[in-house]
């Protein structure tokens, strides 16, 4: 009696067995789940609606950081842990002890988190990677993967919804600043970041085999598939209206490279493509990503992305439901309405309107990741990976960044007389400008909350702090945030450093069909550059109107959006390092010109795509 007990105990823990192939332990898993323990490994609820008994009871396989959905305000590394084991004791007390994996939104860092190093957004550093031949290796982004993936881990989060790898044709589009290029090569090569957030594929792996290297490294996510940087007028979620070679040639070069880097997963877009929501898209879900590029991770839908699927929202869930399940997507993010989806989908399941092959299909992928990811071998957090949030290597990093992905677009009003690099040794200088001591706008949305916020945010640096710490200590640095013309006079200033550009926003609330700086940017510009030689730093996720300024600058730097190190800013402006980066979205002389990319056949822009002023550093000089 004993003996055949621990034989059927021996066989009841094959699936933990690191020692047995992953293929056998999916198996031999699956094998011994209910429908109703595959459908929770399916669903991915917001950590707002998750409890230890909820994971429990609905056998839930994913929990989510929506944007800005913490523990605690200012929460530290250590209660994010404890919040993380928690659910995930929830989960390994259930019948099968199935772990959990938490995924959350780090696209420019750890950037929900208090104290995380905000590195720049993607919009600055696809552009660093720019020569003629494209041949320059992406080292940076790499560094900047594996750095956020210890950010992340530092919470004892696991999974990482990033890179976004969508190539923006339209500045309109309000996840312009999410995307690299608009440039296919240059968003491919940038796929690097995949292997720093999960680690190098071991040599010989399959193609397509997603692989996560440790306890150090995340599950990424390659995001938006597929087509979301071209949508009609770059509306957000809107339809990309184009043919399939268009599709592919663009939007799709760079999947082909994340699957082979052995991505983890892939979130479908919001957005359609000729009408047909990506959602529901059979055909470039499951035909072409999962059976032509042999995808073997799992395809997770966005926030309530079934919920879109019909129009208005939620109008028929029984048809989302359907649809998402038979166009091939794996998790549902199903951050409030779980239970509808969990009872929905099982009565389509049980009365035959989806079928089981196709469950089991979608369990066999989240499974295969967890198993790869090590989490049944490792399910709880590690409290000593607390030390690399916000660490001194990372901002170093993030610093290094900050400088490569500055574009000089003017030198000084005159080619014999620049004026940058600046003097660090002045009599008396003028900071001015909305930007300048401003943490929340400099590293724009996506940081904190999801929309982004104004003001002393989180730990970083700002410009003009920043500039208080470069300068020579005998110069004085007067900072006025939106000076008159008279005070400008009135000082007999030696120069002026101007820091203005746009308020933070995400996603559908960053479109804009006019891209005009917000005042009183264009008053300060006016103000303090009518009166005094003037360099304007330019905060922006985009290219903006920039054209009724430019005579009146002596100088124009496109800063983007940096993040938490403005030292970065003033390494450069004051010469410390030179000037190196080269435009990766073209910049328009007018709206009226959009959408307009490289290669057009109309294509006449005030910047054109690759463009950027070089300067020496001082010592060079």
């Amino acid at each position: 009696m004993s003996c055949r007990a621990s034989m059927t105990e021996a066989k009841y823990l094959k699936y933990k067995d690191p020692k047995q192939p992953i293929a056998q332990r999916i198996k031999d898993l699956m094998n011994q789940m209910t429908l109703e323990e595959k459908i929770g490994q399916m669903t991915q609820i917001d950590r707002s609606v998750a409890s230890n008994e909820i994971i429990k009871k609905y056998m839930i396989g994913s929990v989510l950081s929506g944007g800005g959905s913490v523990p605690a305000k200012q929460a530290s590394p250590f209660t994010w842990i404890d919040m993380v084991n928690d659910f995930q004791k929830g989960a390994l007390s259930t019948r099968l002890g199935i772990p959990l994996i938490y995924g959350i939104d780090a696209i420019h860092g750890h950037n929900s988190v208090y104290k995380a190093t905000i590195f720049p957004h993607n919009v600055g550093l696809g552009l660093y990677t720019y020569t003629r031949n494209l041949n320059r290796d992406p080292v940076l982004v790499k560094k900047i993967g594996a750095a956020t993936a210890l950010e992340v881990r530092a919470t004892g989060i696991q999974y990482a919804f990033t890179p976004c790898i969508a190539v923006c044709r339209d500045p309109r589009w309000g996840r312009c600043y999410e995307s690299y290029s608009e440039d296919p090569k240059i968003v491919k090569l940038m796929t690097e970041i995949i292997p720093g957030l999960q680690g190098d594929i071991p040599t010989g792996s399959r193609k397509g085999v997603p692989f996560v290297g440790g306890q150090d490294k995340v599950a990424a996510c390659a995001k938006h598939y597929l087509g979301d940087g071209g949508t009609h007028l770059g509306a957000n979620e809107g339809d990309t209206i184009t043919d399939t070679k268009e599709l592919f040639d663009i939007h799709m070069a760079a999947y082909y490279d994340a699957v082979v880097k052995g991505v983890a997963t892939v979130m479908a877009s919001y957005s359609s493509w000729n009408g047909v929501k990506m959602h529901s898209s059979r055909l470039l879900v499951t035909d072409f990503l999962k059976n032509r590029l042999k995808f073997k991770g799992f395809v997770i839908s966005d926030w309530q992305g079934i919920d879109k699927i019909t129009t208005p929202e939620h109008a028929n869930y029984t048809y989302s439901i359907i649809s998402g399940m038979n166009a091939g997507i794996d998790m549902f993010m199903i951050p409030h309405n779980y239970t509808e989806f969990i009872d929905g989908l099982t009565y389509l399941v049980k009365n035959k309107f989806i079928s089981m092959a196709r469950v089991n299909d979608a369990v066999k992928r989240i499974l295969r990741v967890k198993f790869t990811m090590g989490l049944f071998e490792n399910p709880l957090a590690d409290y000593s990976m607390a030390k690399y949030l916000g660490s001194k290597e990372h901002r170093d990093l993030a610093r290094e960044a900050v400088r490569k992905t500055l574009v000089l677009l003017k030198k000084g009003k005159f080619p014999e007389k620049p004026l940058l690099p600046l003097p660090k040794k002045a009599s008396k200088i003028l900071v001015a400008g909305s930007h300048a001591d401003n943490l929340g706008y400099q590293c724009g949305g996506w940081t904190i909350e999801w929309q982004g916020l104004s003001g002393d945010i989180t730990d970083g640096t700002t410009i003009l702090s920043a500039v208080k710490k470069t300068v020579d200590p005998k110069t004085q640095v007067i900072y006025n945030e939106n000076p008159s013309e008279n005070f400008v006079k009135s000082y007999n200033f030696d120069y002026a450093i101007v820091v203005v550009g746009e308020l933070p926003y995400a996603e559908t609330s960053g479109d804009d069909m006019n891209l005009t700086i917000p005042e009183p940017g264009p008053s300060t510009i006016k103000n303090v550059c009518g009166s005094v030689k003037c360099v304007v730093v330019l905060i922006s996720g985009r290219p903006m109107v920039l054209k009724p300024y430019l005579n009146t600058m002596d100088a124009l730097v496109a800063a983007w959006l940096p993040g938490t190190e403005g030292q970065g800013v003033t390494d450069v402006l004051f010469g410390d390092y030179g000037f190196t980066g080269k435009l990766a979205h073209t910049w328009f002389k007018s709206v009226d010109q959009l959408p307009m990319n490289v290669g057009d056949e109309h294509y006449d822009p005030l910047y054109p795509f690759g463009f950027g002023l070089t300067t020496q550093p001082r010592n060079n000089l």
